[in-house]
């Protein structure tokens, strides 16, 4: 496709902990490595008071922070900080936007917006920007999550950013989406003629993925309370990655091929009802308990206060269509688990027929394991014949095939996901960007299995921090004669 960088760059949230940990030190990188536009202006934007030099030692110190140390090229450095400036806005009144488009000056070279606000602020910002002159068709703007917190408030959201950009302006972030791990479920499915015949319910036993945290609160008690894990996690990362894994194959690399095969999957998942919730889902929530030999506090007592929400859930998902029917999707996340670690197991069906068995021989069905983070592979298990005479019957043991990412591409740098999707929105390619319909699809499968918590007045089962959530989780999977895949 072709690109068409942007001249300017505006960041609201500037002075957040996302822009200090991620999208700062994300634009240097490419800043370092000569990625960004020769001549692009960074301008950042929020409440706190700033001019341009004070925001550029405040950039300093998130960079000085948060890069690693043999990024930190003080010549380098100090001409990234040539490109940033800052001016103080409150989003929340139209006042102050004329300001900031008197700050960034002619956009005729082309704007991207990225959009790190409470979502309470959208629709005012959005205003503010339209009456300023910037949202003109030369203008792309970039949403990061939440965008709502149901189907009814994602619609406004999106309807508020439609009422002045058009869809194909419009880039709303996953940030799992920019991982590389990622990125290779495409290669590995569709660059390789291995996976394809047998990826499907022929095939395929089941398919498990897990986020797993092991952090609690960590400073996020007001986001995360009213959020939960299912809005949190489930409504989006995990649902991304099932679709990936489950999409048919695009006709090509473009964002239109890829999204479209994306929310026909998202449109065929089963609704789970409210007579089936209690069944097909388990919710949990941490109480005290040891993490990596640290005694940790439960949820409630993190929060100071009681609560119902959910700092886990499991969910056994359908996907109804001619490839899956029949293959069950087991979705897992949580916060205070034993290990961090995003992976996706895909366990094949055993083979028809085992000629070892009556030589003792015991075979395991093969599992294809995807780990995301925090070390990124892809694990094929496959059975092997142990050394020996077998004499006394014939030993077979499940041995890996590893393919590790960083040691095959250990002459490349890994760039964290903030790099390549402000990269993609400064030159303006959609395709790891969610759209629309693929958002709403989501929600209104989440929103059917919260209204039947709602009914069945389902309250989040204790688990102790430090385990695997709920035993109502293992049975989820023991009763369909599987197991989850832990290491």
């Amino acid at each position: 496709m072709s690109r068409q960088p942007v001249a300017k760059l505006l960041l609201f949230g500037a002075t957040g902990d996302l822009a200090q940990r991620m999208l700062l030190p994300s634009l240097f990188g490419l800043h370092a490595d000569g990625l960004l536009p020769d001549g692009l202006t960074i301008t950042g934007t929020a409440r706190s008071t700033h001019d341009d030099e004070s925001y550029r030692a405040f950039t300093a110190i998130a960079l000085d922070t948060y890069l690693p140390d043999d990024r930190k090229d003080a010549a380098v450095i100090a001409s990234f900080l040539g490109r940033v400036g800052y001016q103080t806005l409150d989003a929340s009144t139209i006042e102050g936007f004329a300001e900031l488009a008197t700050k960034i000056g002619d956009t005729s070279g082309g704007l991207a917006i990225f959009l790190s606000t409470a979502p309470s602020l959208f629709r005012a910002t959005i205003k503010g920007l339209d009456s300023a002159g910037l949202a003109g068709a030369n203008v792309r703007i970039g949403l990061e999550k939440p965008l709502g917190h149901d189907l009814v408030s994602s619609r406004e959201i999106n309807d508020a950013v439609a009422e002045v950009f058009r869809e194909e302006q419009t880039f709303r972030i996953d940030h799992y989406l920019g991982k590389e791990t990622v990125q290779n479920i495409l290669a590995l499915r569709f660059g390789n003629t291995l996976f394809e015949p047998i990826w499907n319910a022929r095939g395929i036993d089941n398919v498990q993925i897990t986020i797993a945290e092991t952090v609690g609160l960590e400073g996020r008690a007001g986001y995360y309370d009213g959020s939960g894990a299912m809005r949190d996690m489930v409504q989006n990362h995990m649902l991304q990655l099932l679709a990936l894994i489950a999409m048919e194959p695009p006709a090509r690399f473009d964002g239109t091929s890829i999204r479209d095969e994306k929310v026909k999957v998202l449109r065929s998942l089963r609704p789970i009802s409210e007579a089936d919730a209690p069944s097909l889902t388990v919710t949990g929530q941490y109480t005290n308990g040891a993490v990596k030999g640290e005694i940790v506090r439960g949820y409630a007592d993190e929060l100071e206060r009681p609560s119902t929400t959910e700092t886990f859930v499991a969910i056994k998902a359908n996907v109804d269509n001619w490839r899956w029917q029949g293959t069950p999707f087991y979705l897992r996340t949580g916060k205070r688990l034993p290990s961090r670690q995003s992976e996706i197991a895909i366990q094949f069906k055993p083979v028809p027929h085992s000629m070892f068995a009556a030589r003792g021989g015991k075979l395991q069905p093969n599992t294809l394991v995807i780990r995301l983070q925090p070390d990124e592979y892809v694990r094929l298990l496959v059975m092997a014949k142990e050394p020996g005479l077998d004499r006394d019957g014939i030993r077979l043991r499940e041995v890996p095939l590893d393919l590790s990412l960083d040691t095959q591409f250990a002459g490349s740098r890994r760039r964290i996901a903030y790099e390549r999707l402000l990269l993609d929105l400064i030159e303006g390619d959609p395709t790891l960007f969610v759209r629309r319909d693929e958002v709403e699809a989501q929600w209104q499968w989440i929103d059917g299995i919260r209204a039947g918590w709602i009914a069945n007045d389902v309250k989040p089962k204790s688990y102790s921090a430090g385990s695997w959530g709920p035993s109502a989780a293992v049975a989820l999977t023991e009763r369909d004669g599987t197991t989850w895949h832990d290491d």
